[in-house]
């Protein structure tokens, strides 16, 4: 008897649906056989399929069986397809009638005692039964909520292989999962840190905003335990609060790779990941013999942290150039290449030398010039021109941590950044583009007209520095986004001159 549903498999986040086919002899004992470019995992689940089977009081059939998993040129990967193979054995042993799962797709991973297990990517698969017409999806009881969250499609979990069978013979009554996206987002939108936590460092403060304000990225140079990581670590209370899409876009990597806290239907705020300076090329970008996300996805719609950023290795910086300006990370292989998002804010912070008390009064530095020399040049000009503002993180005073006054609450900063980015948003109407920062040389010619005075400014300080077309460009950036801070139609010196005080590593290069 064959038996027919459908199941989904990932190839890197994106869903592919899946038909799978059981076809069970009258005949012969044979060992039975998956096909259709199975991995370890799915060839190993047939095993898992007997067992929870035999322990949820079924029978398993004793003759031949063949399951086949189309398209048979598609990789499939992991042990979502447990459940779907397990249903399909149990239609041709005339346990679930075969038409109760038309329209439906099916994912799960069994336990030996029929359990149903949660399974990577439940919120991609859910995106993809709705766009493939599926009216209903059954997935692991852990990731119903996860699921929930996609509309036009009803979701269903199940705890067990016993409570999948009742519900699709009608003898458990069962209900599709419902979640409050609204209410999900005002209990989990919610940081622990604030920017009032962070004493003195007011030139740092006024950089990060801008860097908020228009999405540039930012490079921080200062001395050990000045407070570059905590600063970090608080930029994102105050970026503007994730959208529906943004949550869904960052919740479906994180969902592909297992990192989705359990139970969590939404990531509700933006992402900062941290990876140590040993971190590998794919550790970073992603890759793999399976491809999957890295660091710089993970970090989509948030920030990523690069602390002692001379550290890393510098063929691994290199490959976050091209990243930074096409906010995607593209992993090619032989069979074919996979496109990851990878719209980030990169926060990169730095010693001024190898002791890292260069120019500070803390600690006489003992580095040559020379050495000095040689650990700035382990950062490409390349990488440099990318980074829109430079900005010198010096220590606190005594004084100013014992201090109350001049706090710089997130809440206050976070104003001041929304009512820039709504500036923005009317400048460039619905697009995708939204910030000054993602603005192309064209809408740089067009957004960033410079007076007389400007111009000269920025011709001195380019003759001076030796700066890059792309340092040009950068400049007008951050100058602009200083502007829409001062609620300037225009852009005027003091704008351009500030700008042009972020490109410090131009100088020291």
């Amino acid at each position: 008897m064959l038996a027919r549903l459908h199941s989904v498999t990932l190839e890197g986040i994106e869903g592919i649906v899946c038909e799978v086919e059981v076809d069970v002899s009258r005949g012969g004992f044979e060992k039975p056989l998956i096909v259709g470019l199975p991995d370890a995992a799915v060839k190993e689940s047939i095993e898992r399929v007997r067992s929870a089977i035999v322990n949820s009081g079924y029978k398993y059939p004793d003759t031949r069986s063949l399951i086949n998993l189309a398209p048979a040129d598609v990789k499939k990967a992991g042990p979502a397809f447990d459940l779907p193979i397990a249903l399909g054995i149990l239609i041709t042993n005339g346990v679930l009638p075969g038409d109760d799962l038309k329209g439906t797709l099916v994912v799960g991973e069994l336990a030996l005692d029929g359990r149903v297990r949660p399974v990577n990517g439940v919120l991609s698969m859910a995106m993809t039964a709705v766009a493939n017409g599926f009216s209903k999806i059954i997935v692991p009881i852990d990731n119903a909520a996860e699921a929930a969250v996609v509309q036009n499609i009803d979701v269903y979990g199940v705890g067990s292989l016993s409570q999948a069978v009742g519900q699709l013979n009608g003898q458990l009554e069962a209900e599709p999962t419902v979640v409050d996206i609204n209410e999900i987002f005002k209990i989990a939108s919610v940081y622990d840190g604030d920017f009032g936590d962070v004493k003195g460092q007011q030139n740092v403060k006024r950089a990060l905003t801008i860097a908020a304000a228009g999405g540039h990225n930012v490079m921080m140079i200062g001395p050990p335990g000045a407070g570059k990581t905590m600063l970090s670590e608080r930029m994102a209370t105050i970026l503007p609060p994730l959208s529906l899409e943004e949550s869904l876009e960052t919740t479906r990597v994180y969902s592909s790779v297992g990192l989705l806290p359990r139970k969590s239907a939404l990531i509700a705020t933006r992402p900062v990941r941290s990876p140590h300076h040993t971190a590998t090329g794919p550790a970073l970008i992603g890759g793999g013999s399976t491809p999957r996300p890295g660091e710089l996805s993970l970090a989509h719609h948030g920030i990523l942290f690069l602390d002692e950023f001379a550290e890393f290795p510098r063929n691994v910086l290199e490959m976050i150039r091209q990243p930074l300006e096409s906010r995607v990370v593209t992993v090619s292989r032989a069979k074919g290449s996979i496109t990851f998002p990878a719209n980030f804010m990169l926060i990169a912070a730095m010693n001024p030398c190898p002791c890292g008390y260069l120019g500070t009064s803390l600690r006489r530095c003992k580095c040559t010039p020379r050495q000095v020399e040689r650990y700035l040049s382990r950062i490409s000009g390349p990488l440099l021109d990318r980074i829109d503002i430079h900005v010198d993180v010096p220590p606190v005073s005594f004084n100013k941590l014992r201090s109350k006054a001049g706090r710089s609450d997130s809440d206050v900063i976070k104003q001041q950044v929304l009512k820039v980015r709504g500036i923005q948003a009317r400048r460039f109407g619905n697009g995708k583009l939204t910030t000054n920062a993602t603005m192309n040389h064209k809408q740089v010619e067009k957004f960033c007209v410079l007076d007389v005075n400007c111009e000269q400014l920025l011709k001195q300080a380019m003759a001076e520095f030796g700066l890059s077309a792309r340092a040009h460009d950068k400049i007008c950036k951050v100058a602009r986004t200083i502007g829409d801070l001062d609620g300037a139609e225009n852009i005027k010196p003091e704008h351009i001159a500030e700008a042009i005080s972020y490109r410090k590593l131009d100088r020291s290069l």
